[in-house]
């Protein structure tokens, strides 16, 4: 995983790949969010994917914080792609059947209020014990990391 990031680290400025926690697969950039979100969508859109739906999270939470008594202004613009890839997503549920869970695939690109990065992540296959599925898992992950590779 240290080789990755930081072969990712050099080939990708300013793009950089920061540890998260076991779930997530963490980049941050510099840019202008718009630039970001929509090169993150044009190399969605360029491994001939389809995005299902667009989550407009920091929308969301602006419009229901005030409903549930928060006023902490979690993102300043923060959205999510969902998506399938017919291949990897029929190679994962053929392995096994509850995979269906994992899918649609999703990206998330954001801004938090006073930080001048750009972030995408996207969550990381959990594990499992079946060679098949790890297989398909790993596809998953190389393709979600091409994407964000692309879209730098």
């Amino acid at each position: 995983m240290k080789k990755f990031l930081a072969a990712c680290a050099i080939a990708c400025l300013p793009l950089s790949a920061m540890a998260a926690d076991a779930y997530t697969v963490l980049f941050k950039t510099h840019g202008t969010f718009q630039d970001v979100r929509d090169a993150l969508q044009f190399a969605i859109e360029g491994k001939g994917l389809k995005i299902n739906h667009t989550n407009n999270i920091a929308e969301m939470l602006a419009r229901t914080g005030p409903e549930v008594g928060a006023t902490k202004r979690v993102y300043e613009k923060g959205e999510q792609f969902e998506f399938c890839s017919a291949v990897i997503s029929r190679q994962m549920m053929e392995a096994d059947p509850h995979a269906m869970v994992m899918c649609p695939y999703i990206v998330s690109v954001y801004t938090i209020p006073n930080d001048k990065n750009v972030y995408i992540a996207y969550r990381k296959p959990g594990p499992t014990r079946n060679p098949a599925l790890k297989k398909a898992l790993a596809n998953v992950e190389k393709l979600l990391n091409d994407i964000v590779k692309d879209a730098m």
